[in-house]
């Protein structure tokens, strides 16, 4: 028995409104759900993005019904994207039209690049090469 793989990551973001103009709009990912005031999730390719409002996992879902257990985290979080070396081009002008500073642009020592963004909440936005973690 072994992990498969990754089916869903979660960022935490109090001001959904902003958190959907960056990545429904600026990084163009597809809704998939939302619930005012609490979630949004995207398409990610294979996986899915949960962007939640971490006020609103903390307490029970008062419309809910599915025995979630309440979640939620406070600060900064992580995720990254994949991204092909040509695709990396395309995304660090896309940022620079948007006005959205690249934190980080660096090739890693096995030579995969990472590009570093931050969304409205704050939250490390990292797009890589697959490379980066031995994988093509």
């Amino acid at each position: 028995m072994k992990v498969e793989g990754v089916l869903e990551a979660a960022l935490y973001a109090s001001d959904l409104a902003a958190a959907d103009a960056f990545y429904g709009g600026t990084l163009g990912m597809e809704v998939i759900a939302r619930k005012e005031a609490r979630h949004i999730f995207y398409r990610a390719g294979s996986t899915v993005l949960l962007v939640f409002n971490p006020d609103a996992t903390a307490v029970a879902d008062p419309g809910g019904g599915l025995p979630v257990p309440l979640h939620g985290a406070k600060g900064p979080g992580h995720v990254c994207f994949t991204a092909s070396g040509a695709v990396l081009d395309d995304w660090t002008a896309h940022f620079a039209k948007e006005g959205i500073e690249i934190e980080a642009d660096f090739l890693w020592p096995n030579g995969a690049r990472s590009v570093y963004v931050r969304d409205p909440a704050g939250n490390s936005v990292e797009f890589a090469e697959p490379r980066l973690w031995g994988m093509q």
